[in-house]
């Protein structure tokens, strides 16, 4: 008898209850959660940029309007929208600023992508026209940028401020812009220019006061430490002291958490006692033949040691943040010991000055004037905790760009300016095209018109009487007109050079890069494989208690 024919045996390759969505339908599918996510950060770029409030589940409050901070407190669970966060976080990472741009730059992409998808247009074509209109852009902007480099270093200091207050016109800071950025610039080129490491700049945030209460140490500065009752009658202030680090503990410890010991004559019980006594005065004495004025310790100083140094007109302080005492380290030449036997003069570090300062309700120490001094401590003052965290984000990001700017001198006019000038430059290139591609990246120009657009919307203007008035001052032939960007403050056009709305174009580069390679990243998934079994707590757990 013959087989039927017709009867095919059923495959099954996965789990039972896994999900699976292929197709043009999951490609769709993807670009419109991503397009949600934009929706989310589109009203906070630019100066007159909206602020967020969220309220996570531990009932903590962030009020920010920092592209990469709201990306990473959204807690985002569709898998193809976790690519925004990424590249939002790798821009905030990499330049420090542009973190809402790249997202944006991103969901217009999309936006522009998903058209051609519905018409049936293979996503890989798009994804090559993107790719060689990102190479073209990046190009345009190295050439239009203009250099800051071989500038005398006052003149360039200048710059960075522009550069820095540039960033902070987007923040809640940006009232007192102009204050910041002089304290920012005065920061970063106080680090060594070889490196520029971020970990030498500390921010401190104390509450109460204004934010013109904010002050630059230059130097180290950290809160008052746990202390005993002898700390009152230490010194507070010292004229060029010499300072040792430690890194070990001075306090008694009882035996019992010691050691066990066994005795067979109570009579001896005194002199083990005696014996820790004399190693903890010992080691307290080693601290004072060195010379030493101020000793700081990562562990404890016990009271019999606080009470110590102060009868020697010494300052301590125990339980030191290991990130101040390796600024304390490099801004003083003092180096850590493990150990205050046969202590070296060479290990101990000195500054002109220290003192201990009354800053709100704190009491911070200062060292000040110091002979190494490749490091700064910015103390920022402010009403409210939600507000400080929003300043020390918002001078974060200016950091970031004055960093940079030290070491690629290279800056564009903002304000929508550059976009403007990329598209119209996209848009000639696509005519050089006789393929589809010519489609594609005269898409990829429209989409970039979306960040002087999104400036328009953000501050209440006629986005397409503006945009209208930037074509055609982009479109001029003797290329007046290509520095042109939004003024948010008269609600009109000017030219953003002149008005000093500078950004690095590294800010630039990096974000329409990264922009396309999430763009095509989403593109190039066409199946999603989801099993919600493995997704339950304790599930594999339970599977094999059933086995």
């Amino acid at each position: 008898m013959m087989p039927m024919m017709g009867m095919q045996p059923q495959i099954i390759l996965l789990k039972d209850g896994t999900d699976t969505s292929q197709g043009k339908p999951q490609l769709l599918s993807n670009i419109n959660a991503c397009m949600a996510v934009v929706d989310t950060v589109r009203t906070t770029l630019g100066p007159r940029g909206m602020d967020k409030l969220i309220h996570d589940s531990k009932g903590a409050v962030t009020i920010s309007n920092d592209g990469a901070t709201i990306m990473k407190l959204l807690e985002i669970v569709h898998p193809a929208a976790k690519t925004l966060v990424d590249v939002s976080l790798s821009q905030d990472a990499e330049v420090g600023d542009g973190t809402t741009s790249v997202v944006i730059i991103a969901g217009e992409l999309l936006k522009e992508a998903k058209a051609y998808i519905e018409e049936g247009v293979h996503p890989r074509s798009i994804m090559k026209a993107f790719r060689q209109a990102s190479v073209y852009a990046v190009e345009q902007i190295k050439n239009i940028s203009i250099s800051l480099e071989d500038k005398p270093l006052e003149e360039i200091k200048v710059l960075l401020k522009k550069c820095a207050m540039t960033t902070l016109n987007s923040k809640l800071v940006s009232s007192e812009k102009e204050f910041f950025a002089d304290m920012v610039v005065e920061a970063v080129t106080t680090l060594d220019p070889a490196t520029l490491d971020l970990k030498m700049i500390g921010v401190k945030k104390v509450q109460g006061g204004g934010l013109r209460d904010s002050f630059m140490v230059d130097g180290v500065a950290f809160k008052k430490t746990f202390s005993y009752a002898g700390f009152e009658q230490q010194p507070k202030s010292f004229i060029n002291p010499k300072i040792l680090l430690l890194n070990i503990e001075l306090e008694l410890k009882a035996e019992k958490e010691n050691a066990e010991v066994r005795l067979d004559d109570p009579a001896k019980y005194q002199s083990i006692v005696d014996a820790e006594w004399n190693i903890i005065y010992e080691k307290l004495a080693n601290c004072v033949k060195s010379g030493a004025d101020i000793v700081l310790s990562r562990l404890a100083i016990g009271d019999l040691a606080t009470q110590y140094f102060a009868d020697r007109g010494i300052f301590c302080a125990g339980r030191v943040e290991a990130a101040d005492i390796e600024r304390v380290f490099k801004a003083t030449g003092a180096r850590v010991q493990t150990t205050v036997n046969n202590l070296d003069p060479v290990a101990l570090g000195t500054c002109a000055k220290f003192e201990e300062k009354q800053v709100g309700a704190e009491r911070y120490n200062l060292f000040t004037g110091c002979p190494h001094a490749r490091t700064a401590t910015l103390v920022l003052r402010g009403g409210s905790e939600q507000f400080i965290d929003e300043a020390d984000r918002s001078l974060h990001d200016a950091i970031m760009i004055v960093r940079r700017a030290l070491k690629h001198a290279q800056v564009v006019p903002g304000g929508g300016a550059i976009e403007m000038e990329l598209s119209k430059f996209l848009a000639g290139k696509a005519l050089e095209k006789k393929d589809k591609s010519q489609l594609f990246i005269e898409a990829f120009a429209k989409a970039l018109e979306v960040i002087p657009r999104q400036l328009c919307n953000n501050a209440g203007f006629d986005a397409t009487e503006i945009l209208n008035k930037l074509r055609q001052k982009h479109a001029l032939a003797d290329g007046s007109g290509k520095n042109f960007g939004v003024d948010v403050n008269s609600g009109d056009i000017c030219d953003t050079y002149d008005a000093f709305v500078w950004e690095p174009s590294l800010v630039k580069i990096n974000a329409i890069q990264s922009a396309t390679e999430a763009t095509c990243l989403i593109l190039s998934v066409d199946e999603t494989v989801r099993n919600p079994k493995s997704e339950v707590p304790d599930a594999a757990s339970g599977a094999a208690a059933q086995a």
